[in-house]
């Protein structure tokens, strides 16, 4: 099993270096003069004398070359003539950011932040320790409650298509619109003030541990809540369309003639057999989560890695952006190979044949 999961990452490496060259080359596609003048204003004080357009071109040209915006972006770049009717090809070796970004990364190395300078290895690190515990906790909630709920409509077939119902019109809503209606529902002074609206509070030293915890766990109820619903109805449905199948089996039917009782049954039997279709969506729940933390930590005012991105694409902070790009990206693909190990384990066919 080992040696084949192994196998199934070396191939899935292509796959990532591919999305994040392709995501290299579109930022860089894009005009850097908004950049170079919000990096120039920063650079300069509020009370100084206006520059010149000779010292500010100057300035442009530094910035430029310790951003590595002064060489080429890939190894050949196409020229038209003035009047667009012939092409030269330009070879610029391994002089170019392409290489040069790669190089750093393969060492480890994302590069700096645009704005501030700051490693983006640190900054996705420090924003990753809040960032995973929340969203791994909507993660394991989600699970269990999908589970609770596939379970308790098979068990009570009667109230099925309502919850079915109430499920397909949460999942028609986007997740900014569910974040916003918590929002305005349970931490509105015009409505219920039940939880905090934003943020998280700083705890002092001497607070114990209890309260630490309830106080967080107090600011992260509806983030939390909000990345529960938008998921829910995807697994519900997935796994309660998986459970009708199964009790429709032959083997089923057997063991209900055979005087088993319906929950065990369903426990015993078809639930192994129903979770087979919906492994894939719980191994790619995390890195879903990690995404749409991106619009729930703005929405909350949280210190994630979500609101980093966002922070990052509105000033157009490539290196950070590439750094999260690459780390959602190798979630996301290493999570099809826990997908495979998952598989293995659950379906005994599979073991058989290796």
């Amino acid at each position: 099993m080992l040696r084949l999961l192994l196998t199934r990452l070396l191939r899935l490496l292509p796959a990532t270096w591919g999305i994040i060259s392709v995501f290299f080359l579109l930022s860089r596609a894009l005009p850097d003069d908004q950049l170079l003048s919000r990096a120039i204003e920063s650079q300069l004080d509020a009370g100084s004398r206006p520059i010149t357009p000779s010292e500010r071109q100057a300035i442009e040209q530094q910035l430029r070359r310790r951003l590595g915006l002064d060489k080429p972006v890939f190894y050949f770049s196409v020229q038209r003539s003035s009047s667009g009717e012939q092409s030269t090809w330009y070879w610029h070796g391994a002089g170019n950011q392409y290489h040069q970004w790669w190089r750093h990364l393969v060492r480890g190395e994302l590069g700096s932040s645009y704005r501030d300078s700051q490693p983006v290895a640190t900054l996705l690190t420090e924003t990753l320790w809040f960032t995973l515990p929340f969203t791994a906790m909507a993660a394991l909630l989600a699970i269990a409650v999908a589970l609770w709920v596939s379970l308790w409509m098979a068990q009570h077939p009667r109230w099925r298509s309502y919850l079915l119902t109430t499920l397909y019109s949460i999942d028609a809503l986007p997740l900014f619109v569910v974040a916003l209606l918590l929002l305005y529902l349970l931490a509105n002074p015009d409505t219920l003030t039940l939880f905090p609206a934003y943020g998280v509070t700083n705890q002092e030293l001497a607070d114990s541990w209890l309260t630490k915890t309830g106080s967080y766990l107090h600011h992260l109820a509806l983030p939390v809540l909000s990345l529960v619903l938008i998921t829910l109805p995807g697994l519900v449905t997935q796994l309660d369309a998986s459970l009708q199948h199964e009790l429709h089996t032959a083997y089923s039917v057997t063991a209900r003639a055979k005087g088993l009782a319906f929950q065990q049954v369903v426990r015993r039997h078809a639930l192994r057999n129903a979770l087979l279709p919906v492994v894939a969506l719980v191994t790619d729940l995390l890195p879903a989560m990690v995404a749409g933390a991106v619009v729930v930590e703005v929405i909350f005012a949280l210190p994630g890695m979500g609101r980093l991105l966002a922070d990052a694409a509105a000033t157009r902070d490539y290196p950070v952006l590439q750094g999260g790009v690459l780390l959602v990206a190798s979630v996301r693909l290493v999570s099809h190979v826990v997908a495979d190990g998952l598989y293995w384990q659950l379906d005994p066919r599979l073991r058989s044949q290796l």
